[in-house]
């Protein structure tokens, strides 16, 4: 018999200081039966970090052709496609030429390493890709925070990312990999 996926409820009140965007974000995410608490809280960051009006987060792991975020514009032309993980080569391609930019969060450690040394170098011709990797620790802090019901607040500042719930703090700095044109 398969799994059901979990349900999430969140508060996310993001202020980000480097794009001047202010605003709280009610959500709630299924979570796949295969998806970790780590994943799923580095998905909530990566929202957090690319939060928008329009920003939706989509079936993730549940549909093969779709990012785990995506903005689209009111036309419906895709803006922005976010993808978590360690894509492959092949992926990236096709992602880079769906959407306007395309941003991937890496995390995990030295799998994150040994991945970025292979596709580094077939990633330069793609000048709306964005590479940022999660320090290993950073991303087990955040998944210590998970839970069923969550008030979230993520300040960035600098480049650099606060993250709280209730007294819980976790620091992340995000390492640019490689940076969109």
């Amino acid at each position: 018999m398969a799994q059901n996926a979990t349900i999430y409820k969140v508060e996310l009140s993001v202020s980000d200081m480097d794009r001047h965007y202010y605003e709280t974000h009610k959500l709630t995410i299924a979570k796949h039966p295969s998806e970790t608490d780590e994943r799923m809280m580095v998905r909530l960051l990566a929202f957090a970090l690319n939060a928008h009006e329009q920003l939706e987060m989509t079936k993730g792991l549940s549909a093969d052709d779709e990012p785990d975020i995506w903005q689209k514009s009111l036309s419906g032309v895709l803006d922005l496609w976010v993808a978590l993980g360690l894509p492959s080569d092949k992926v990236v391609r096709q992602s880079c030429a769906k959407a306007g930019k395309v941003v991937i969060y890496t995390y995990g450690g030295r799998p994150a390493e040994v991945w970025w040394d292979k596709i580094q170098n077939s990633t330069t011709r793609f000048d709306n890709l964005t590479v940022v990797n999660l320090a290993e620790a950073d991303t087990a802090a955040l998944a210590a925070l998970a839970s069923r019901a969550m008030r979230l607040q993520v300040n960035v500042q600098d480049g650099d990312v606060m993250v709280s719930i209730d007294d819980a703090v976790v620091y992340v700095t995000p390492q640019d990999w490689k940076s969109a044109a």
